[in-house]
Formats: structure tokens, C-alpha cells, sequence
């Protein structure tokens, strides 16, 4: 990854003020029935670069995209409700367009004074966003020379308000910088990946394996333990020649298991006893099995007490843990033991000096539901973003910042 890219503190307060600053953000935030936000953290993660810019007197434009509208307007999935949380965290009012481009954006966007704030309607109401179209991202940088992205978690995707947006800017002869969000997140992953205090533990869980294949066999390269839970460990187990009844399986992917096994055996540690349950569903009791005994009609919901205690310990040992994904069905209560016991065994242990990252998704939400969340090290904004860099792979919403050797142009 390269590390050579601006940041927004590199550029002066004084070369910002008055200037308009574009803004990707990334508030594709949770609503409920209401539409209301539940969830401010990808909104407050964003705080800090804002502050900065306010402090600085720029005229700031801020783009973001909402659910998967598709292409067309819905709203249901329009931004105006993060406008009240924007307006209690930065204490002054926040001017809300509900057009992305066209006219009425522009005059929006001309509008602002130094200091001021304009969050403009989700860019997904768009197709030109996703298909990365040139002609419409330069529509949405409303002749801004400087663009900063703050939104980690869409960096692993091209799109036109990110990765064309970046180009465009730099073409001008202006400039592309990371935001405090996006260089804090890059800064503490590759810290853990690259210089991780040993001992390093992985704690990699959710539904199938398929979709993190390339972050276990990364983290494999890496790690001193990685724990492997939720239904992917089922893959495992069917590699291992044991039944698991009723329990979501990648078979295809057994092959890919198995070869694991074999090469990192010092490695990897799987769950020796499952919570299983006949039917998922809200109120049922599981019961405890050995990964041996799982029967016809069986469905691993959650990891065992055993299991837990194993885990436990490897992570009380950790100097340095990144966690991604749950260890069962945590969103049923019966089914979610199993993943709350293993957030308090980190969250001891991070309160003893480790370093302890959760990677996003399922597993900050889990933390949060325990109460826990603010005892951990980090708790990254990304979802697959974060799991495309701690598998190695290049994020493009990164890589088309400004390299610092761009820094003295305008």
C-alpha cells in the first residue's frame, strides 16, 4: 500500500480558506422504519476531518451514497436524515441540497460561505456513479480543485465519486488528499499487518468461507494463531470428514479447506464443540455437540463452551488481534453467546495493553450490542474494504489520491 499519498493535514488552513472542498464521505448509515439513523459512528468517524476544514474557513461540499437505490431516486434512502446528526456534532447548521448536480446543486454549491457545510442528495440516485462515468463525476466536483476522501469504507471501489473524481481533480492541477477517517484507518491496519507486537491472532468468523478465502490465506501469511468460526468453520469440519447435519456449507470450497489444513495445521484453530439447533429462528435452545457428533437434522448456531474457552485463552496470550465476523447467529440472543463471550475476552485483553482491531461489519456491531465497543484499539469504519487490505489487495479509492510529490501544486 502505498504510504506517499497527501493527507489533508498536509495542506495549510490558510491554502483552504474560502476554497470549495470537495467531500466523499461515507454515511451509508443504518435507518429504521422511521427512516431514522441508528447507528452515528460512520457520521462522528468523519467529525474530525470536517472540523479541520471548518477551522480553516473552506467552503465545504460533502458526497456520500445511501443503501442501493439503483440508479434511481427513492426516498427512503435519501441523506436528509443524517443532516440533524451532522448539525448536533458540529454545532451550526448544515445546508442539505436534494439534488446531486444540475442547477439547483450548483447554486447550492455557489451559495456557501467560508466555514459553511452543504451535504448534496446520494450519488446511487445516479447509474453514472457506479459505472464510473466521467462526464457526470465532473458535473458533481462542481469546479472544487480540492477533493478529500474521507470515506474508507468505499475505498476498494472505482467509482465516480471517488476514484474518477480523484483523477480529475488531479488532472486540473489540483489536488486529491485523504481525509483524518481514511488515514487513520490506513495507518493502524497497516501498522498491525506490517509491525504487529507478537503474539498475532486472527479471529476470522461469518456465513461462507468463499467470500474470505483471500483474507484467511493473507492472514495465514501473517498471524501466529487464527481462530476460525460461524458457519465457514462447517466447510472445515466437512474437510475433516465429520457430518454437520442441516449446517450452511460452502462444499465447493472443502478442496480449498482441506489444503489449508495440511499446510497451516500449526496454524489454524477450529471450534472442537458447536451450538446446534434443528430450526434457526428467535427463542430456540440450542445444544451443545462435539464437531464430531452432529446429527442428520442438526445446524450449527454458535461455537461451544469449550470452544470458547480455547479461543479465550489464545486471545488473553494476543499482543496484537484483528477480528472479523461473528461466531454464530448473533443476531438471535440464544445463538449469540458465543461471540459476546470472545468480545469480552478481547476487550480484557485490550484493556491489558493489546492492540485489538475489529475489521468492520458484523463484528463492530456485535461489540457494540455487548457494550464493549469502547474498549477496543480500533473499529474500522470499512466493511469489505477492510477486508480487501488486510488481504493485500490494492484499494483504488487510495491509490488515485495525490502522491505527496504533488503537493506543490494548487
Amino acid at each position: 500500500m502505498n504510504s506517499d499519498k497527501i493527507l489533508l493535514r498536509d495542506i495549510s488552513q490558510q491554502n483552504l480558506a474560502g476554497r470549495t472542498v470537495l467531500v466523499r464521505v461515507d454515511y451509508n448509515v443504518p435507518l429504521d422504519s422511521l427512516g431514522q439513523v441508528t447507528d452515528i459512528g460512520r457520521i462522528e468517524g468523519t467529525i474530525p476531518t470536517l472540523e479541520y476544514l471548518k477551522s480553516a474557513g473552506a467552503r465545504t461540499v460533502l458526497l456520500s451514497h445511501l443503501g442501493r437505490p439503483e440508479g434511481k431516486r427513492n426516498p427512503k434512502l435519501s441523506l436528509n436524515p443524517v443532516v440533524e446528526h451532522l448539525e448536533q456534532l458540529l454545532g451550526q447548521k448544515i445546508y442539505f441540497c436534494p439534488e446531486t448536480l444540475g442547477v439547483r446543486a450548483k447554486k447550492a454549491v455557489s451559495s456557501l460561505r467560508n466555514g459553511e457545510f452543504l451535504l448534496l442528495e446520494n450519488t446511487r440516485f445516479h447509474d453514472e456513479e457506479i459505472q464510473g462515468d466521467v462526464a457526470w463525476s465532473k458535473e458533481i466536483l462542481h469546479d472544487a480543485s480540492i477533493f478529500v476522501n474521507d470515506a474508507f469504507g468505499m475505498a476498494h471501489r472505482s467509482h465516480g465519486s471517488t476514484t474518477v473524481v480523484s483523477e480529475l481533480v488531479k488532472r486540473s492541477g489540483g489536488l486529491a488528499a485523504a481525509g483524518f477517517l481514511m488515514e487513520n484507518e490506513i495507518q493502524v491496519l497497516t501498522g498491525a499487518l506490517l509491525h504487529p507486537t507478537r503474539p498475532f491472532v486472527g479471529v476470522v468468523g461469518g456465513a461462507k468461507i468463499s467470500g474470505k478465502i483471500d483474507l484467511i490465506e493473507a492472514m495465514l501469511n501473517k498471524v501466529d494463531s487464527l481462530l476460525i468460526g460461524g458457519a465457514m468453520a462447517n466447510t472445515f469440519f466437512l474437510a475433516m470428514g465429520f457430518s454437520v447435519g442441516k449446517s450452511l456449507v460452502e462444499e465447493k470450497f472443502v478442496g480449498c479447506a482441506e489444503t489449508l489444513l495440511k499446510e497451516f495445521k500449526d496454524k489454524l484453530v477450529l471450534p472442537v464443540d458447536v451450538m446446534v439447533a434443528e430450526e434457526i429462528r428467535p427463542g430456540v435452545i440450542p445444544e451443545v455437540r462435539e464437531v464430531d457428533e452432529m446429527g442428520e437434522l442438526d445446524r450449527a448456531v454458535d461455537i461451544g463452551c469449550r470452544t470458547v474457552e480455547i479461543f479465550s485463552e489464545i486471545i488473553a496470550t494476543s499482543r496484537t488481534l484483528i477480528w472479523n465476523g461473528p461466531m454464530g447467529v448473533f443476531e438471535i440472543p440464544s445463538c449469540a453467546l458465543g461471540t459476546f463471550q470472545l468480545v469480552h475476552a478481547a476487550s480484557r485483553a485490550a484493556k491489558k495493553g493489546s492492540c485489538v482491531i475489529l475489521a468492520g461489519g458484523d463484528s463492530a456491531a456485535a461489540t457494540r450490542a455487548a457494550g464493549a465497543v469502547e474498549d477496543m484499539t480500533h473499529v474500522s469504519t470499512g466493511g469489505g474494504a477492510t477486508l480487501e487490505f488486510l488481504s493485500g489487495k490494492i484499494l483504488p479509492g487510495y491509490e488515485a489520491l495525490s502522491d505527496k510529490l504533488d503537493k506543490n501544486r494548487k
